[in-house]
């Protein structure tokens, strides 16, 4: 049987992750889409990263599919994709689904603690 720390290793060798100052300094060029995998009490909680999409990690295949009812069009297989979560392991394990889905750049920005230590502009 796999563990979650077996899942959770395979999806960081997939998912490159970057730092929060990398993270701030991407989204501050404005090419991006970032995503909160968090579930709505979550982000609530500690906010997100300003203007980020909300979709939860148990929905993601939903979203990301074209052929989904429940596609939404943020995801676009061109574009670049930065995942954010509490800590990095939702991020990570959303990222490696999207990238066995055929996204090409998904990128794992780690936690949202991370992002507001180190500056990174929030919304509630």
């Amino acid at each position: 049987m796999k563990s979650a720390k077996h899942f959770l290793e395979e999806a960081n060798a997939h998912v490159v992750r970057i730092t929060a100052e990398q993270a701030i300094a991407k989204h501050a060029e404005g090419n991006a889409t970032f995503i909160d995998v968090r579930d709505s009490a979550d982000i609530a909680k500690s906010g997100t990263i300003a203007g980020a999409h909300r979709v939860p990690r148990g929905f993601i295949e939903f979203a990301a599919d074209p052929e989904s009812q429940f596609h939404k069009p943020i995801f676009d297989k061109d574009a670049e994709l930065c995942l954010v979560c509490g800590a990095g392991g939702q991020a990570a394990l959303a990222g490696k689904t999207l990238k066995d889905m055929g996204y090409k750049n998904v990128i794992n920005v780690g936690g949202i603690g991370d992002w507001k230590e180190a500056g990174g502009p929030t919304e509630d």
